[in-house]
Parts: C-alpha cells; structure tokens; sequence
C-alpha cells in the first residue's frame, strides 16, 4: 500500500497514471473546520466519470487520483458551527464539494453551475489547497452545504446512484416540467442513467419509450421497468411511426445518435436534453425551426434539486437497480463498465471490503 510519511489517516484505491489501474492507497484527509461533516463511507456508486478521470481522457487528470462521486456513509464528526447534520446522520455527498457561495447561482442552490467552478469530488482544488479525492475511500471531509440528508428509511447502498446517475437525469426532466402525468417521454440508452429516468418517468404518471440499439434490452425495458414503449433506434420503420410523438427526449448515451432524426420524433415545441457526451451534435438547423423544437444540456443539479430528489424517491420507494460489489472489483467493474455490462449501476461496499 503506498505511503508517504506512514501516518495517513485514510486509505482508499487510487489510479497512479493513465492506465487507471487501481490499488490501495493511504492518505491524508484535512482537518474537519467549523463547517465542515466528516463521515465514514459506507458506499459508493461507480461512475463513467470514474473511468474518464482514473484513465486521463479529459487530458487533465492528477494522479494518484482516487475516483468516486456517488458517495454516502454515516457522520462521524461535525464542526462547531454545523447546524443541519449530528454524529450519526445518513449523508451523501455528490459530484462536488465546494463552490464560491457568492454568484448568482450558488444563490439559488444552483452550485453546480457556479461562476466561479464548482469543486469536484475528485481531481479538484480543495480548501487547503490540496486535491479532492473520491468516494473509493474509508471517510471524507465536505463543507456541510455540499452534503445531503439520506432519509432514514432509504438504504444506504441504493442512495448511492442518486447523488449523480438520479439527479443528471432528475435536473432537466423537473426544469422542462416533465414531471406531469400524461406528457409523453423518450428515454435514448438503457443503462446507470436510462434507467432513472425510466423510473423518474413512470413515477410521474408519463408515457416512458425506450430508445436502444440493442434488442436484448427490450425485457428489461419493458418487464423490469415497465417502460410503455421499446424501439430499436436503427429500425427506421418503428423510428418514422414515432414522428411528432414526444414531448422530451433525455439522451443519456454517450455514443453519436443522428439528431435529425430524433429531433423529428418531438413534438412542435418539444425538447431533447442531452446528459451524455456523444463526440459531436449535428443537425440541420430546419430540424429545430421547422418544429419550434429545442436542444437543452443539463449536468447533475443544485443541492435543493439534490435534496428535493433524495427525499422523493424516498417517499415514493424509488431505488435505482445496483449490483453491490467489494472494492477488490473496483478494476473488473470499470472493465464491465466500459462494456456496458452493468444493471443498472456497480455500488462498492466500501464499508465491509476496505481494510
């Protein structure tokens, strides 16, 4: 296990360079100041972020770098002025963990779209001028308004997925107001994302399709989640019978979709929000006006939005579709990950597998 000085006080699993192979790792953590929650990790959600950051593909990773951002665990230390959280409480911490509290948008508890930059959770610029490091760890120290209150009936281990896959796709589908019952939705990709968005839509009393290149998932839409719709994006012919049937498409695949197309399933004045990252948006601008249709992008959300979904899937029995797994299989996971080959999104145990 790497060391620096032998008096660390956190241990977790770290990338060291590009390959993003992970291994133990210790640490130090900063000191818990006034405002600030420390709590032990119980969990941790595993992320595409994960893979991007521990595998250098933005191009500015800092290594060693320990990922992880759907993080949750149990307080163990409060600073002097925490008013919202006690020894004890269930808390989660998402994508970030510090913004500047004075722009218009950390205002309106919009902190992700800070003017200043958000503080990510890993690979960012810490309080005392040290790198974040992620989830993969035994206990993290956050300023207490970047921390959320998990309800004391919802488990641990499903909080997990919310704190990003739940609220990238909560985020836009509450700002359009699709969250009233009888709009028609269209859900692009089946996997950590799609499937929130699914259960956010059914949840909402909307008509959920499911948008897939692959047939095998027309079970799981359907059976497992109870989508209304299935359609394999390819089949032209099922794609064509779709025009002018939606009032919001969520694409949450990170492959390149042909946007004219999709664009022609929306409704005039329609929207598709982007949350994943295909490598390019092209259209032909006739796709928009034509149809009064709209492009959008959203990424994760504020803490109100945070807090506001964590407590109603909690009183709607909302929990996304996890395979737990120990931190041993942290490297097999972002392996599978790559491949697509999770249902719905690996949660590490981080609690009973990191010694």
């Amino acid at each position: 296990m790497t060391s620096d000085t032998g008096n660390e006080n956190c241990i977790g699993w770290a990338a060291r360079d590009p390959s993003g192979c992970l291994s133990p790792y210790k640490f130090n953590r900063r000191d818990v100041l006034v405002d600030d929650v420390s709590l032990t990790i119980t969990h941790c959600g595993v992320c595409y972020a994960d893979v991007a950051w521990t595998r250098n593909i933005q191009g500015h990773s800092k290594y060693p770098l320990v990922p992880g951002h759907e993080i949750v665990g149990i307080v163990k230390e409060v600073g002097s002025n925490v008013q919202r959280f006690k020894i004890g409480d269930h808390v989660g911490v998402g994508t970030y963990v510090n913004s500047c509290r004075e722009c218009e948008y950390c205002d309106d508890g919009l902190e992700v779209q800070c003017l200043n930059g958000a503080v990510l959770t890993f690979d960012g610029i810490d309080t005392d001028g040290t790198i974040t490091k992620g989830g993969y760890s035994s206990y993290v120290v956050v300023h207490e308004r970047y921390c959320h209150r998990i309800p004391g009936n919802y488990p641990l281990a499903s909080a997990a997925p919310l704190l990003c896959a739940g609220i990238t796709v909560w985020t836009p589908m509450i700002h359009h107001k699709m969250n009233q019952p009888g709009k028609s939705l269209g859900v692009i990709g089946l996997g950590g994302l799609g499937h929130m968005a699914v259960k956010f839509g059914k949840s909402f009393g909307l008509k959920v399709t499911v948008f897939s290149t692959s047939l095998s998932k027309r079970h799981e839409a359907l059976n497992l989640l109870e989508a209304d719709n299935f359609i394999i994006s390819t089949n032209e012919q099922e794609m064509k019978a779709m025009e002018k049937s939606f009032d919001f498409l969520i694409n949450t695949s990170s492959a390149d979709i042909p946007f004219d197309q999709y664009l022609s399933l929306l409704k005039s004045g329609g929207t598709l929000a982007l949350v994943g990252f295909p490598r390019e948006v092209k259209f032909n601008p006739g796709s928009l006006i034509l149809g009064m249709r709209n492009i959008s992008g959203s990424v994760t959300g504020g803490t109100k939005q945070t807090q506001a979904m964590l407590d109603y899937c909690a009183a709607h029995q909302i929990y996304p579709n996890i395979d737990i797994i120990p931190i041993q299989y942290a490297n097999e996971a972002l392996e599978r990950l790559i491949k697509k080959d999770v249902k719905y999104r690996f949660v590490i145990d981080i609690a009973n597998s990191l010694k």
